[in-house]
């Protein structure tokens, strides 16, 4: 029997617990220092208690960047057997984290699945669910059915859930009135803005917030408290209805804190490189250090097709300057369904930024692979390299394809390959460049 039903309440009862352990060996760090920054909520352990084959992860600044990959079918495209070959593909590169964002079918099965068989923490946004699960349009549910869902995919196994929490009636009039350029870009938001308006009732997820609290207190779901206001374009970054609902977030963690439930808070979004790192610290300061989960943030808004790439950028300076987790974005962002090439190539830039920052935050043994990149790349050791590097398939490929006529060269270079001459200079051998 657990003495806790929460990994912070464990924490502030002083208990380290197998998962509070099981990070400190991933991240090189005692398990005293993790267990005190779990205590605070500065450091979230989703982990479900029903979740039985999760291997726990630790999200907060002073940790690894963390990665999130969405994945989920919709009404055009519904095959459960290709998500799952995302799921697995992502696992195998290094994916901490799966979104199940479905909006069609039966989403229970694959859910539980999930739950059941990846590793990886799983969340959900369960206002998506809600309108599947019981087969009604929107204006047809209840407060009440909302908060049932919540609770279903708690029992399912779910480590965090997306809740629109921070926005109310009041957001009504201001979206109204501040004439944004893009609205609410969030599709959770939107449906919790779109019920509201339709029903005239307040957002239930605010509302009955402390029925919510208690759910994931019994089964320890951690909270993701989602930006419905997140900005969707550059023109929309950092405006009223973003930064007030942001408040309104700080408060939310406040009161779930003092239920023992662990939370989250998401970020933006759309945003110019030069507001990022205020935004970090103004995050930081109102949400008393809760860890950041930003979807980005993308530089520009003039890139489809390549928004892996603007996310990357922005995912880069927001991790170095707080954010602890990000949500990959694909090339097929804005356009459709990632397929499971879109995938790779999100995960592949997510993860890149997430690297690149933590070796600017100087995270223990972060830049280890790099300096044994350097070292094979001195000797010109291609299989080493390939060992170091974050998709040897395609790097091996890109040689193997262009192959060059000396093995200690590469194709661009030849016999002019600086690193080639070094290791001849040094050793005081003769340096044939046209023999």
């Amino acid at each position: 029997m657990r003495e806790y039903s929460t990994q912070m309440e464990a924490a502030r009862k002083g208990i380290v617990t197998k998962e509070m352990e099981a990070v400190a060996k991933k991240e090189y760090r005692d398990t005293e220092f993790i267990r005190a920054l779990v205590a605070e909520g500065k450091i979230a352990i989703p982990a479900n208690k029903n979740h039985k084959c999760i291997d726990p992860e630790g999200v907060g600044s002073m940790l690894r960047t963390k990665i999130n990959v969405n994945l989920g079918v919709s009404r055009d495209c519904k095959d459960y057997d290709i998500e799952m070959e995302k799921v697995m593909a992502a696992v195998n590169m290094g994916a901490e984290a799966i979104m199940d964002l479905s909006s069609h079918g039966n989403t229970q099965p694959f859910r539980k699945k999930l739950t059941e068989s990846c590793p990886a923490m799983i969340g959900t946004v369960p206002v998506y669910d809600s309108v599947i699960h019981y087969q009604r349009d929107l204006a047809e549910l209840t407060a009440k059915d909302f908060i049932d869902v919540v609770r279903l995919h708690a029992e399912d196994g779910v480590d965090f859930v997306t809740l629109h929490c921070g926005i109310t009636r009041k957001t009504i009039e201001q979206i109204k009135k501040h004439k944004r350029k893009m609205n609410i870009v969030s599709r959770g938001g939107s449906l919790v803005f779109a019920w509201m308006c339709m029903t005239g009732q307040e957002n239930p997820f605010y509302e009955y917030y402390d029925e919510i609290l208690e759910i994931c207190r019994e089964y320890d779901v951690t909270i993701s408290l989602g930006d419905a206001c997140r900005p969707g374009c550059l023109a929309d970054a950092s405006d009223v209805c973003q930064i007030e609902e942001l408040v309104r977030l700080g408060e939310l963690t406040k009161r779930a804190w003092e239920k023992d439930v662990q939370v989250m808070v998401e970020g933006p979004g759309h945003m110019p490189m030069d507001q990022i790192e205020a935004n970090m610290k103004i995050q930081n300061t109102i949400c008393m250090g809760a860890p950041f989960y930003v979807l980005g943030p993308l530089v520009t808004d003039i890139a489809p097709g390549y928004d892996h790439i603007t996310s990357a950028i922005g995912g880069a300076i927001a991790a170095a300057s707080g954010a602890a987790f990000l949500c990959y974005v694909t090339p097929a962002e804005h356009l459709a369904l990632p397929n499971v090439d879109d995938v790779k190539q999100g995960i592949i830039a997510s993860k890149i930024a997430a690297h690149a920052a933590d070796i600017a935050k100087k995270i223990p043994h972060a830049m280890d692979r790099d300096n044994a990149m350097g070292d094979a790349r001195r000797v010109l050791d291609w299989d080493k390299q390939w060992e170091c590097a974050l998709d040897p398939e395609t790097a091996k490929k890109i040689r193997d394809d262009r192959s060059p006529e000396y093995d200690d060269t590469c194709s661009m270079c030849g016999k002019f390959c600086a690193v080639r001459s070094m290791n001849k200079a040094l050793n005081g051998e003769y340096i044939d460049i046209l023999g």
